[in-house]
């Protein structure tokens, strides 16, 4: 409640439309498409529960929205590279993370066919240019770009 109350109190809270649930929960996925019917650019930004198959299932739901040309950022993948006792009060941890998601989801889309909101065909790479121009980042190998 903290959270919403503070996006409330925004100067830019008139641009911001909450949809409060579980990210990955049919009627969430549902409304989310819905609202991205109105715009043609989009960009995903995933930044919740970062276990693997969360993560993956965010893709799965998400990542089709992306427009060509735009990205899906999926945060905090850098857990997948930092020490095993890193999160000791965490579900997520070294294997079972956003990276290993991404990784997953990326291999997915090599060996599928898959068609994006706008009907087009839809593929996605990391944008390690990006990453790089960063120096220091908590998405490495989470900055997807529709290509």
């Amino acid at each position: 409640d903290h959270n919403k109350q503070a996006i409330l109190a925004h100067p830019m809270a008139s641009r911001i439309e909450m949809i409060q649930g579980s990210s990955v929960a049919p009627d969430i996925v549902f409304k989310v498409k819905e609202f991205a019917k109105e715009f043609q650019r989009i960009m995903v930004v995933l930044d919740s529960n970062h276990t693997h198959d969360h993560v993956l299932a965010e893709l799965d739901a998400y990542a089709p929205l992306t427009s060509k040309g735009s990205y899906c950022v999926v945060f905090d993948t850098v857990i997948e590279d930092l020490p095993e006792d890193a999160f000791p009060n965490r579900p997520w941890g070294k294997g079972d993370n956003a990276k290993t998601a991404v990784w997953e989801y990326l291999k997915s889309l090599s060996n599928s066919v898959v068609v994006g909101n706008d009907g087009q065909p839809f593929n996605l790479e990391i944008d390690h240019h990006l990453e790089d121009k960063l120096l220091i980042t908590v998405a490495p190998d989470g900055f997807l770009k529709r290509v």
